[in-house]
């Protein structure tokens, strides 16, 4: 136990037991057929449902405008946060990232009973704000972190150099940021697409995502249909997080532009 590398070997037994042994049994049952032997039924089965198609259609455009408006509003608040003539109080950075703290099943139920007080009806609407409200500071925090990382004597040169802020901000600080921001967009994006909570207490189920299919078929004991649905889930992510690339080769690419 003298050595450091011994310490780690907890956390590689709880990885492999509550992470590597469950992507393991989702990926044997996607590839199984109800009777039993290898077979890709269940891939076609999804292929073929155009309902599901649909829904999970359906839940990337509601993912897509959840990660705007998440952009749209996350990013001027990180930028505000970062900059410490704006922002002179540590307080203020806590209670925009206090949320990521509380469960989002309770900030669910607390949006709700908002809308029920305030005799909102639920949809398509009252899901984007829920949405956006959950997703927020995972849109913020990454940006915020990028940007408090960017080395000031940018900012000094560009001024020296004669640049407005206008051009400092487009030429330097966006540039510099857009490893914060792919964090943010794939923290949000994807997430949005395979939750079902927010969907079902903030519709009372009347709008369905791709999330909520995969709950139904697995609470139905259709494991095989339901671990193909996630698989292809969890395809998705992975693309999204090689075409997202690595933050500091971005980073790099970033300066090297300036």
């Amino acid at each position: 136990m003298n050595k450091r590398a011994n310490w780690s070997i907890p956390y590689a037994i709880f990885l492999s037991i509550f992470v590597a042994l469950p992507l393991l049994l989702i990926f044997v049952y996607a590839f199984r057929a109800p009777g039993g032997g290898f077979s890709f039924q269940n891939f076609v089965k999804f292929f073929n449902e155009s309902e599901v198609i649909n829904t999970f259609l359906y839940s990337i455009e509601i993912a897509a405008y959840n990660t705007a408006l998440c952009m749209l509003l996350g990013y001027p608040a990180a930028y505000i946060l970062s900059n410490n003539k704006l922002n002179k109080s540590a307080i203020t950075i806590m209670l925009f990232v206090l949320p990521m703290s509380i469960n989002a099943l309770i900030r669910t139920l607390a949006t709700v009973e908002l809308f029920d007080i305030l005799n909102v009806a639920l949809g398509e609407g009252t899901l984007i704000f829920g949405m956006v409200y959950n997703f927020l500071p995972f849109m913020i925090y990454p940006i915020y972190n990028t940007l408090r990382k960017i080395d000031p004597s940018y900012y000094e040169a560009a001024q020296d150099l004669g640049a407005s802020p206008f051009e400092i901000f487009t030429k330097v600080t966006f540039p510099l940021s857009v490893p914060g921001i792919q964090s943010g967009i794939t923290m949000v994006f994807m997430p949005t697409i395979s939750t079902f909570a927010i969907s079902e207490f903030l519709t009372n189920n009347k709008i369905k995502l791709f999330g909520t299919i995969i709950q139904e078929n697995i609470n139905s004991s259709f494991w095989n249909y339901g671990s193909a649905l996630s698989l292809i889930m969890l395809v998705i992510i992975g693309l999204t997080t090689i075409l997202t690339g690595d933050g500091s080769s971005d980073s790099q690419k970033g300066e090297q532009s300036i």
